[in-house]
């Protein structure tokens, strides 16, 4: 792909043909395979209501997460093994760090959580695990 112009991504128009894990749909809008990306990728993230993605990882890509809406909860392990929880709302960011493995839950019984996620990677890596 040409990387010498300006690309428009209209919104609904990004590509389910990214890593996906159970629990989760994930778009990618700006990869190598949408527009020709070489350093980064963004895309979005849905959790239906009730529901928590199976734990995974993003390889060796930083990502970092916009929630648009909903109250996403992401657990993780500390450096001690203990299960800590993070809660969000609307406006909130938070950092993957490469490796960490993570669970995204969507505590609501009636909205869709959505977030926006950037990576340093042009695609999303995506490795899914049997746990945290």
């Amino acid at each position: 792909m040409e990387n010498s112009k300006l690309h428009h991504v209209p919104g609904g128009s990004g590509t389910s043909t990214t890593g996906q894990t159970p629990g989760m749909h994930r778009v990618a809008a700006i990869s190598a395979q949408t527009v020709g990306a070489q350093a980064i990728f963004m895309g979005q993230t849905h959790v239906a209501p009730g529901i928590s993605s199976g734990p995974h990882h993003h390889g060796h890509s930083e990502t970092g997460i916009y929630v648009v809406s909903g109250r996403p909860r992401f657990v993780y392990k500390d450096e001690e093994g203990e299960e800590e929880r993070i809660e969000t709302s609307p406006g909130d960011y938070v950092f993957v760090p490469p490796y960490m493995a993570h669970i995204e839950e969507n505590p609501s019984q009636h909205e869709e959580a959505v977030v926006v996620v950037a990576r340093s990677t042009q695609e999303a890596v995506v490795e899914n695990l049997d746990s945290l």
